[in-house]
């Protein structure tokens, strides 16, 4: 590979777009319609409370600290870092464009961008856990942002799809809402271990156990769905917990 990275310019282009519109999504809001305002509209017994979408901060910050990491001098004899460069370009498009079919009401066209984005993650995922002996600045800036960006999208991908299914009246083959909800955090923990398991990436999963506590405190009234999101997130939480201890060897991070 070329000691320089091509994308590192594009990659700090696309990171403030994205920034900018999300931005825009907040003060303006797009299509004059909050985020919020849209996900109550549709809610459904997937939809979190609330905070739990305070974890864009995160992501937003540990992206900053990859995009900025691509511009040490080390980082390019490794690769790491431009082998990722094209999908973050892509995955920054389709966040954008994610933004502005959601504030404009097109949530099916929205499903897709998010799949896209999706897609975008899955690549890049895949790519920081074939990194050979990592630095500590790769495990950090690198392993870590799109461990937890993958974990977020993941359940926001489930989240979007329970929308579609509400906005369209769907009649869920005769079973009940909860009993539906109750299936999809099933699927959502195992879809959680799946993925991290032969990794040993204690992260990725954390991402779930935030978003179903969340969820568990949103639909209190629903007493299926409270006691599967509060049971399921201990569960990950447990299996994290024994992912981190594992020997080292064995472990993401």
């Amino acid at each position: 590979m070329s000691r320089n990275n091509p994308y590192k310019w594009w990659n700090l282009l696309f990171y403030l777009a994205m920034i900018a519109v999300n931005a825009l999504s907040v003060l303006l809001p797009l299509g004059g319609n909050s985020t919020a305002e849209i996900s109550d509209r549709y809610k459904t017994y997937l939809t979190p409370a609330g905070y739990a979408f305070s974890i864009w901060s995160l992501i937003y910050v540990l992206l900053a600290g990859f995009v900025i990491y691509q511009f040490r001098s080390d980082t390019s004899p490794r690769g790491s870092v431009q082998s990722i460069g094209f999908w973050f370009i892509l995955s920054c498009a389709f966040n954008m464009s994610w933004l502005f079919l959601w504030h404009y009401l097109y949530i099916e066209l929205s499903f897709v961008a998010m799949l896209l984005m999706l897609v975008t993650l899955i690549v890049i995922y895949l790519i920081t856990r074939r990194i050979p002996d990592p630095t500590t600045g790769e495990k950090w800036l690198i392993k870590l942002p799109f461990s937890i960006y993958l974990g977020w999208i993941s359940v926001a991908t489930i989240v979007n799809f329970s929308v579609i299914l509400k906005k369209n009246e769907w009649d869920g083959f005769g079973l009940s809402d909860t009993t539906w909800a109750v299936i999809m955090l099933c699927v959502g923990a195992l879809l959680a271990i799946r993925v991290s398991y032969p990794f040993r990436d204690s992260i990725y999963p954390l991402v779930f156990v935030w978003a179903f506590i969340a969820l568990a405190l949103e639909h209190k009234d629903a007493g299926n769905v409270y006691l599967t999101g509060l049971i399921t997130a201990g569960l990950l939480l447990l299996y994290s917990i024994w992912l981190f201890l594992s020997p080292r060897r064995r472990r993401a991070y």
